[in-house]
């Protein structure tokens, strides 16, 4: 996206940017000019999507001499933006459709920056995975609102605020009043409100900047739909994987832990563990999965709540291998540290052991450091497979097993077992970066978390849960929502953006 890149209806004043014929950054480039990007994190939440936007458009209207075109990265590959459902939806809410946006696998910023022509602005987040550290030379600005792990050497805006909207909120209502239209003022308020769970304090998201700028919003286009309405529709949009394949579905809130030939996939899936297992040819899409991903298992962690709007919890294990899904199944149901208090399911397939979970305080934040210990203290190595231990992709869909015997529940002592699973490779990395989830280091068990990377955000749903600190009941989001302390780093009213 540059200065009117895009032929949109004059309506969408956000995309919309002004009367000159539509200008590619690609015609910047032939005419060797610059491209200015903006770019948000790796997790391309709804924050970092409407950062991004909002801000090159702001930078756009205002840099009037400058030939440089503003270009909006949405730094994910346009083939995973289904996955980010809430900010499909707000987008689509505001009629800006999927054809508007620029995605990192359709931009070569080290191309840019090695012919000297790109010039970085960070949303969301202030630090570079290590596969973009080139292009650390390129950034000029930083806007975020987590605690800085370093000091840029550039213009940069941190603070204690639940969204990083809130600042290109600021920055925004600071320059001249024309340039909040209704559109970007729908935007910005949406991602404050999804992000400090409806404004509610009891949550621990929302602070008095994030009240001001949604409050000035509102003042400003009074028509607004209520907070409450707004919430609940962004809330529902985010959690909906209708429409989605099961690997979508898989991948849309993922994490990985890996050991010396094992990587096993954890993820959280947002129906009931029954609708899940009855998805037409189910076992041959989790074989799929786990090949094309190079994962030997995969424990799938279902919520969703029962009438009463509370918690119910599910999980269901899958491996080809059987020694794989003895020892997995056998260390959850031993697990007390919290217990999970597992109960066996009937099983439709003779690969997925499936349980209900008791213990609905056992968020997959609370799962993944037993798994991780599991896997670090075991030593799991790769071993033979015998073929009658692994199923083919290729099967047609067996016929439902009507069994209640519990997994895992065999001779063969999982803490002996000889575990078989290679390392494949990734679905998506950007260029030169290797994700250390998925590379096993020996002898030890990396999880997706503890690798020096940009924060995903956090999934309240999945991460935490509202009896670990006894919140009042109110919306399903509120109740599950947890916050981080970040300290505060204003700039010097001097400062100005300029290239390293």
């Amino acid at each position: 996206m540059g200065v009117s890149l895009f032929p949109v209806p004059a309506a969408l004043g956000l995309l919309c940017w002004d009367s000159k014929p539509p200008v590619s950054w690609q015609e910047h480039v032939q005419h060797r000019q610059e491209v200015h990007v903006v770019l948000g994190n790796e997790a391309c939440d709804l924050d970092s999507v409407v950062s991004a936007l909002a801000l090159a458009y702001y930078l756009a209207k205002t840099s009037l001499e400058s030939k440089a075109a503003f270009v909006p990265v949405l730094n994910i590959p346009r083939s995973e933006f289904p996955l980010r459902t809430e900010s499909a939806f707000l987008l689509q809410e505001q009629q800006i459709p999927d054809s508007c946006l620029i995605f990192r696998d359709e931009i070569d910023l080290r191309a840019l920056h090695r012919a000297g022509l790109l010039s970085l602005t960070l949303v969301d987040h202030h630090i570079l995975p290590s596969g973009d550290a080139a292009l650390e030379e390129a950034v000029i600005e930083v806007i975020d609102h987590r605690p800085l792990e370093r000091a840029p050497r550039c213009r940069v805006t941190a603070e204690l605020v639940g969204s990083c909207a809130t600042l290109v909120t600021e920055r925004i209502v600071q320059g001249p009043a024309e340039l909040l239209d209704r559109q970007t003022a729908a935007l910005l308020r949406g991602t404050i409100i999804l992000d400090c769970v409806n404004m509610t304090p009891e949550a621990g998201k929302v602070t008095p900047k994030d009240t001001q700028y949604v409050a000035l919003l509102e003042s400003k286009f009074p028509d607004l739909p209520a907070r409450s309405v707004l919430f609940e529709a962004l809330q529902t949009a985010k959690f909906d994987v209708t429409g989605l394949t099961t690997d979508q579905m898989l991948r849309k809130d993922l994490k990985v832990l890996s050991s010396d030939g094992l990587v096993l996939a954890i993820s959280a899936v947002y129906v009931t563990l029954e609708a899940f297992l009855q998805r037409p040819g189910l076992q041959q899409d989790l074989c799929a999965f786990c090949e094309r991903h190079g994962y030997g298992g995969l424990v799938a962690m279902t919520i969703s709540f029962n009438e009463r709007n509370e918690p119910f919890r599910q999980l269901a294990v899958y491996s080809q291998h059987a020694a794989v899904r003895t020892a997995v199944c056998g260390v959850l149901e031993r697990a007390n540290n919290p217990p999970l208090d597992l109960s066996p399911l009937g099983n439709l397939y003779p690969n997925i052991c499936a349980y209900h979970q008791g213990n609905t305080v056992a968020s997959r934040k609370k799962v993944l450091p037993i798994l991780k210990d599991f896997l670090r203290e075991r030593g799991i190595t790769a071993g033979p497979m015998h073929p009658a231990d692994k199923d083919s992709c290729g099967t047609t869909r067996p016929e439902p097993k009507d069994s209640s015997a519990g997994c895992g529940e065999s001779d063969e002592n999982p803490e002996d077992s000889d575990v078989a699973g290679e390392a494949g490779a990734p679905e998506y990395e950007p260029r030169g970066r290797r994700d250390p989830a998925r590379c096993p280091r020996l002898g030890d068990a990396l999880l997706e978390d503890d690798a020096p990377l940009p924060p995903t955000p956090m999934n309240s749903l999945v991460d935490e849960c509202p009896l670990d600190r006894g919140l009042p009941k109110l919306s399903a989001e509120a109740i599950f929502e947890k916050f981080s302390h970040i300290t505060v780093v204003r700039p010097s009213a001097s400062s100005s953006p300029e290239k390293k």
